[in-house]
């Protein structure tokens, strides 16, 4: 299964160092830059949202390194490995 880029961890590692808490963060570059772009049901886990998930090992919320531990990606729906 492919990881998460290491430059994104950093990425959101600097965003921590910087002051934002690691919720805060992972919501940076997710959820917030989704609605920051006007992409409608992106970013967000409710219902008529897209799809399109990421199972970690861990909880990155404790450990961005968790985010390197991918168990599964869904696009659309749709399971892909």
């Amino acid at each position: 299964m492919a990881s998460a880029s290491v430059v994104d961890i950093e990425e959101l590692a600097l965003l921590i160092e910087a002051g934002l808490d690691p919720g805060r963060a992972l919501a940076a570059a997710t959820s917030l830059a989704a609605a920051h772009l006007g992409l409608a049901g992106t970013g967000r886990i409710v219902p008529g949202a897209r799809a399109d998930l990421l199972l970690v090992e861990g909880d990155p919320l404790d450990d961005l390194a968790a985010l390197e531990r991918v168990l599964l990606v869904t696009r659309d729906g749709l399971v892909h490995g």
